[in-house]
C-alpha cells in the first residue's frame, strides 16, 4: 500500500471515529480506548476502560463498514473493561445491570454481549420493557472467537477459550475450551 492510500485510509477512519464520538451520549466514561474503528457509547450508566483497550482491527472483516456499540442503559448500569483488551470489528455490548471484562482478553469479529433477555417471554408483557437482567463476568486471559454471543448471567473463567459461532448461555469454568450452541466445555487447557 502506497503513501496516498495510507493517507486516504487514515482520513476515512479518523472521520468515522470522530462522527461516532460526537453521536455518543454516555457522559460517565472513564479511560480512553484506542479506536481503530468507530465506537458509539450510549446510555445513562457508567463505562470504564483500563489501559491499552483497543477497538477494531484493520486487517479483519467489516473494518470499513461496522462500528462498536456499548450501551450502559440505566443510571445504575456498569460496563468495565480491564487492561490490554483487544476487541475486533462489529462488537456490541448492552448492559442493564453489569458487564465486566477482565484484562488481557481477546474478542473476535461480530461478538455480542447482552446481560438481558431484552423482552419478557409472555406475549402480554413483551412491550412493557421490563426485561430480566443478570450480570456477566468475563475473567482475565479469555479468548472469545468470532461471531460469539454471551448471554445474561454468564461467568467465563480465566484463561478460557470460546469457539467461533458459540452461544454462551451458562458458565464456562476456568482453563476450558468451550464451543457450540449452547456452548459446552469440549476440553480443558
Amino acid at each position: 500500500m502506497g503513501f496516498p492510500e495510507k493517507i486516504r485510509r487514515l482520513f476515512f477512519v479518523s472521520f468515522r471515529v470522530w462522527k461516532y464520538r460526537s453521536l455518543s451520549d454516555c457522559r460517565n466514561v472513564s479511560g480512553t480506548p484506542v479506536l481503530h474503528c468507530p465506537m458509539l457509547a450510549t446510555g445513562k450508566g457508567s463505562i470504564s476502560f483500563g489501559r491499552n483497550v483497543q477497538f477494531g482491527v484493520i486487517a479483519s472483516p467489516n473494518f470499513y463498514t461496522h462500528y462498536a456499540y456499548l450501551e450502559a442503559r440505566n443510571g445504575d448500569s456498569k460496563i468495565s473493561i480491564g487492561n490490554n483488551v483487544s476487541i475486533n470489528n462489529g462488537f456490541s455490548l448492552s448492559a442493564i445491570s453489569q458487564v465486566s471484562i477482565g484484562s488481557n482478553v481477546l474478542i473476535g469479529v461480530n461478538c455480542n454481549i447482552v446481560d438481558t433477555d431484552a423482552h419478557p417471554l409472555p406475549p402480554a408483557l413483551r412491550h412493557t420493557g421490563e426485561a430480566i437482567s443478570k450480570p456477566i463476568f468475563i475473567a482475565d486471559n479469555v479468548f472469545i472467537g468470532d461471531n460469539v454471543t454471551v448471554l445474561k448471567g454468564v461467568t467465563i473463567g480465566e484463561n478460557s477459550v470460546v469457539g467461533a459461532g458459540s452461544i454462551v448461555a451458562s458458565d464456562i469454568p476456568a482453563n476450558s475450551v468451550a464451543a457450540g450452541n449452547p456452548a459446552k466445555v469440549i476440553r480443558n487447557l
